[in-house]
């Protein structure tokens, strides 16, 4: 089992979904926990289930907020080291998509899109490589991108692939940079996406034969795995592209 007791973490997008589930993990392994969401209501019950979860109420920091906020990123950087001192861990989790193709994408839905999973990765970064960069322990950034945009996720693969290629020449400061690759995984965002109950569960269904494992992922599949890279357990694992999808790269479309 990972040991990350005391880590200082920060993790974007944790008001639910894999963000969640990944705060909820990194507290059960003792971490301490910056929080960032959109929705103040549900980033609190994530906070609630890392508390039940074990990590003391002192040990948690929410800060609210659009994360493609410049400002509220700087808010959240400054808040942390005020609160913890240093900053050991970036999990870079906020990520939005929808039911788009590359014909039928509006410019307003692409560039929301690139802001949130592109942009705000390394502009909040950029804040955290001094801080990351001063700790005594081996500095671990975990970078989740997740590919949900029928028809367009090549070319997200292909634009990761290039982002981790950049932030792995961090490995000169000792700053780790890893990529969790979730296949299909239930959580909200297929709802947000704008597609209504019948849509998910159709999509849900028919994602299962579209990996090997026949199945769709769980969010503690995902999160066990980014509390792995940001370990010592991981501490010679840099660059690194982890596919958690049960076989999904390997498969033809379906």
């Amino acid at each position: 089992m990972p040991d990350l007791r005391g880590k200082v973490t920060i993790i974007t997008g944790a008001s639910s979904g894999i963000g969640r589930g990944t705060a909820v993990e990194f507290a059960q392994l003792g971490a301490h926990l910056a929080l960032t969401g959109r929705n103040q209501e549900n980033l609190q019950a994530t906070a609630k289930a890392c508390v039940e979860a074990g990590a003391p109420q002192d040990k948690i920091l929410l800060v609210t907020g659009d994360i493609c906020d410049e400002q509220v990123q700087k808010n959240l950087v400054e808040q942390t080291v005020q609160k913890f001192g240093r900053i050991d861990v970036l999990v870079n989790n906020a990520g939005i998509g929808g039911p788009v193709t590359i014909e039928t994408i509006d410019m307003a839905t692409y560039d929301r899109i690139m802001n949130v999973n592109v942009r705000s990765v390394v502009t909040l970064t950029q804040l955290c490589i001094p801080h990351l960069a001063k700790t005594q322990v081996r500095s671990a950034l975990a970078f989740d991108i997740r590919f949900y945009v029928k028809n367009i996720e090549r070319f997200y693969h292909i634009l990761s692939l290039k982002t981790i290629s950049n932030l792995s020449e961090l490995a000169s400061k000792q700053i780790r940079v890893n990529s969790v690759n979730p296949g299909i995984i239930p959580t909200e965002i297929f709802k947000r996406a704008g597609r209504t109950e019948e849509e998910c569960a159709k999509l849900l269904e028919h994602s299962k034969s579209a990996h090997a494992l026949g199945r769709n992922g769980e969010v503690s599949e995902v999160a066990k795995t980014i509390a792995f890279l940001a370990s010592s357990d991981a501490s010679f694992i840099t660059g690194a592209q982890v596919p958690v999808d049960g076989g999904r790269h390997a498969m033809c479309p379906r």
